[in-house]
């Protein structure tokens, strides 16, 4: 992955770490379970579900509101826990205004 600077953070690497942390997610069924029942999905919609960038976003803020499951994460991939939110902003469509400057 690319994981330079936030601002130079693309659709596709916030897409890559999002499905990453699915993935570590789906290790754990009591978390994965947890997760599938707030986003209100079936375990058999998971597929459909991760073509969105919003179901990506949810996953990444599921992750950002357990600091455990996110440092957990954020080692086993060998990324930054910032990494995590700035993919939720990109994800989520939103403005990076530290990015500007």
């Amino acid at each position: 992955m690319n994981l330079g600077k936030t601002s130079s953070l693309t659709e596709d690497t916030a897409q890559e770490i999002a499905i990453g942390a699915l993935t570590f997610l789906s290790s754990d069924p009591e978390q994965l379970g947890r997760f599938l029942s707030l986003a209100g999905i079936g375990p058999q919609e998971i597929r459909d579900a991760a073509a969105e960038s919003g179901f990506l976003a949810g996953i990444l803020e599921f992750m950002m509101q357990d600091e455990q499951l996110l440092l957990a994460y954020t080692e086993s991939a060998g990324i930054r826990p910032t990494m995590i939110a700035a993919a939720h902003l990109k994800l989520a469509g939103g403005v990076d205004y530290f990015a500007q400057y």
